[in-house]
């Protein structure tokens, strides 16, 4: 399987950490590295943002129009809405991005998955079902796609790392109550949900950035 081409920004000479980031539905890897600036903090490890673009197909939900998705949305319903086969295919694409991270120096234990939207469940999807766990999980306006699968995939290892989940209160195009549901689930599994909501639509804001990197700074200490 050939790796995706990915946006990259490095903070740093030598990075310690990754940051790879998975961009929602539509979009490409260069939707979120304007956000580099406004996370950083002074002190932090040299990191290394990795941007991957999905590939492009059809989208059923959207009159079968190719977009960059990471998987094809069939059904509204939360059970219903996520291509298995597309996610699987994603996830084999992020393992092969990590896999290459650990080739450049960085090992999964200093690596931290994240996404928004699509990417954000293909990064909790991923997360949940490694055997080596990466360092936190990152799901923004997301939900966990194949719950029903995820408890009898998930691995103890991967149930260990920590997870930061974001929302907002009036978002029309992921529901809030889809990320709670799937914050439970991951809860009910017995991983450790740091959970925010803000009174948002689809998108972040700056609250859950200063969040976000509060979290993220416990991850480096802790590292």
């Amino acid at each position: 399987m050939p790796l995706l081409e990915t946006v990259e920004q490095e903070t740093g000479a030598n990075p310690a950490w990754t940051i790879l980031w998975l961009h929602g539905l539509g979009a490409d890897g260069h939707d979120f590295a304007p956000i580099v600036p406004e996370l950083l903090r002074p002190g932090w490890p040299a990191l290394r943002f990795v941007f991957p673009h999905a590939p492009v197909r059809p989208v059923t939900l959207n009159n079968g129009v190719p977009m960059r998705a990471w998987y094809d949305l069939k059904n509204l319903d939360l059970d219903q809405r996520a291509d298995e086969s597309g996610v699987r295919e994603s996830i084999a694409q992020v393992e092969a991005l990590i896999a290459r991270e650990n080739a450049r120096g960085v090992p999964p234990e200093r690596l931290l998955l994240a996404g928004f939207s699509q990417g954000g469940a293909i990064a909790l999807a991923a997360g949940v079902r490694r055997e080596r766990a990466v360092a936190g999980l990152i799901g923004l306006s997301t939900y966990l796609p194949m719950g029903s699968t995820t408890k009898a995939e998930a691995t103890p290892q991967a149930l260990a790392t920590p997870v930061f989940m974001a929302h907002g209160t009036h978002d029309p195009v992921v529901p809030e109550g889809f990320g709670a549901r799937s914050r439970d689930l991951l809860k009910t599994l017995g991983m450790d949900v740091d959970w925010h909501s803000y009174p948002m639509q689809h998108n972040v804001c700056a609250e859950e950035i200063r969040d976000l990197g509060d979290w993220m700074d416990r991850r480096f200490k802790a590292g």
